[in-house]
């Protein structure tokens, strides 16, 4: 009897002995798509996935992601910089897909297999949607990639991002400059208080710091670009 390659053998390829080999697979099959594109950096969208058209939080994302796509579209470079990337899913993430899109340029949606998925909102560049298995696979390429993070209102998910985020920057595990802009000051203000992490001595009073906060559009769209210009403009490709 002809026996299946090792590497095509599902009983193997799906077995816990191969989760190194899946492991890999999500770091080098994403790896080889984005030098394919030339796509050197991203700016991160999170956010909920639970916001339709029409909602304040989704018209911004949208907003905000089509003048960011304008302006690095703009940029002189032979690369893909400052390319919009989200969790290719709905509500937040669809709507900065869809303002890149509107915009003509190139996004990315790394998208997470669930039980209940809907799958990959039709506005991300069809080349550049990535599905992964492992939560921790598709972290890595949102903070490899990114020069800058932008964070809607959101749930468990996006506070999770968020967080992780945080926690690079503070411990200088992740040493590029890193601008975030928490959108939605009230919100914000109601679900995470960091004074008070301030006050009880768990975060230091210059780590609040590390998040610009508005409600404007143009507030967060003028921050980001003057942050990437001074600090990201000269400094192509994806590192932490």
């Amino acid at each position: 009897m002809k026996k299946e390659k090792a590497y095509r053998e599902p009983s193997f390829i799906n077995s816990r002995d191969a989760r190194p080999l899946r492991i890999l697979a999500e770091y080098l099959e994403p790896k080889s798509r984005f030098e394919h594109f030339g796509l050197e950096d991203t700016i991160v969208f999170f956010g909920s996935a639970r916001f339709k058209e029409g909602n304040r939080w989704y018209e911004a994302a949208r907003r905000l992601a089509y003048r960011l796509t304008q302006w690095s579209k703009a940029l002189d470079s032979q690369k893909q910089r400052f390319v919009v990337c989200t969790g290719g899913g709905p509500g937040i993430m669809e709507a900065a897909n869809r303002g890149a899109s509107e915009a003509g340029g190139l996004n990315v949606g790394l998208s997470i297999s669930l039980p209940h998925e809907e799958g990959a909102n039709p506005h991300v560049t069809r080349e550049l949607v990535l599905r992964f298995h492992y939560f921790f696979m598709r972290k890595f390429w949102f903070a490899y990639l990114a020069k800058a993070v932008i964070v809607f209102p959101g749930g468990f998910g996006t506070l999770d991002e968020l967080f992780e985020t945080l926690t690079l920057v503070q411990t200088k595990k992740m040493t590029k400059p890193m601008p975030i802009v928490l959108f939605g000051t009230e919100y914000w203000k109601e679900v995470i208080n960091f004074d008070a992490l301030v006050r009880h001595g768990t975060i230091n009073a210059a780590d609040v710091g590390l998040v610009h906060r508005t409600d404007s559009v143009e507030d967060a769209y003028e921050w980001i670009v003057g942050e990437l210009t001074a600090r990201a403009l000269d400094k192509p490709g994806a590192t932490l």
